[in-house]
Formats: C-alpha cells, sequence, structure tokens
C-alpha cells in the first residue's frame, strides 16, 4: 500500500489528509484519512516541516497498517542530500524504514538534485525528491501515477481533503 499525505491550514488550525492505494495507476483511493488539530505551530522559514510533521505523523498513524511508501507534498532534500525537508524528516520520524517520495510544485534555490518530472500538457514540472527509493525511479512512479494534469489524481485528492473545513481534535 502506497500513500500521499498533504496538509492545509486555515489560520492556526492544520487538517492532514492521507489518501492510500495499490498501484500508481489507481484513479481511486482505496481509503482516505484526515486529522485535524488546533494545536498548530507557527510558520518559521527554513523549518517548514517542523510545523507539517506532527500532523502528517497524526495522520500516518489512523491507517491500520504502515505503507510500504509516502508521498509527501514537498521536498525530501533542500540540496544535494545534506539539508533534509519535510519528506527526510519523515523518514527519520518513521525510523528509517518506509521510503518517502518528495512532489514539490515550486523549486527551491538549493535543491539542485531533483528531477523534472513534466505530466499532462503543462510546461511547469513537478520536483521530485527522494530517500529509500531510487529517486529516477521515483520520477517515473510520479509519472506513471494517474490523472491527465500536471497533479496526479491522487496527489490532488490529498490536497483537497486537507482543505475541507477542519473539525479540530
Amino acid at each position: 500500500m502506497f500513500a500521499c499525505v498533504d496538509v492545509g491550514y486555515d489560520f492556526m488550525t492544520a487538517r492532514a489528509a492521507c489518501v492510500t492505494f495499490e498501484r500508481w495507476k489507481d484513479a481511486c483511493a482505496s481509503a482516505e484519512y484526515v486529522f485535524a488539530t488546533g494545536d498548530v505551530r507557527p510558520y518559521v522559514s527554513g523549518e517548514f516541516y517542523k510545523r507539517e510533521l506532527p500532523c502528517v505523523l497524526a495522520v500516518l498513524e489512523r491507517l491500520p497498517t504502515q505503507p510500504d511508501l509516502v508521498v509527501v507534498d514537498g521536498y525530501v532534500w533542500l540540496d544535494d542530500r545534506d539539508r533534509m525537508g519535510l519528506g527526510g524528516h519523515l523518514l527519520e520520524s518513521l525510523g528509517e524504514t518506509i521510503p518517502v517520495i518528495g512532489v514539490a510544485k515550486t523549486r527551491f534555490a538549493t535543491a539542485t538534485s531533483a528531477i523534472e518530472v513534466f505530466r499532462g500538457s503543462s510546461r511547469r514540472p513537478l520536483l521530485i525528491t527522494a530517500v529509500g527509493i531510487d529517486q529516477d525511479e521515483a520520477a517515473d512512479c510520479i509519472s506513471r501515477m494517474h490523472g491527465e494534469n500536471r497533479i496526479p489524481t491522487l496527489l490532488k485528492r490529498a490536497d483537497q481533503l486537507s482543505r475541507q473545513q477542519p473539525d479540530c481534535e
């Protein structure tokens, strides 16, 4: 089982969403999970992971079994593997046992090793970084995901779930 996660915010409320699926070409999630909280750390430039990671871990705890791989909205590496992004910190928090693919929509200046993946007719690439899986293989997996648009269907679904009005726990 694979998992896509995303976190949305409304002032100081966060809503983490996770969709699980079995094959990269799946158009529909096998399950959807949401965790909402009002206990959100403030945004600090350069330390984005400190805000998102607790939310991502909380939604992953709702899964009945650990996923074989997690796809995050963001970077695994913020440079050439010396500075971890959200995905690198997630791998560390999961005991370095579950591979993580980062799918970023905007370029981070020092993340020069990210692989560009163009999907659909978009001229803007997705920027892929990975740990625990070969980065070229990770880029291939994301390029094969279902959907005709730049953002794969299930990544978009996680984003949509994370943006719904939260009920705080």
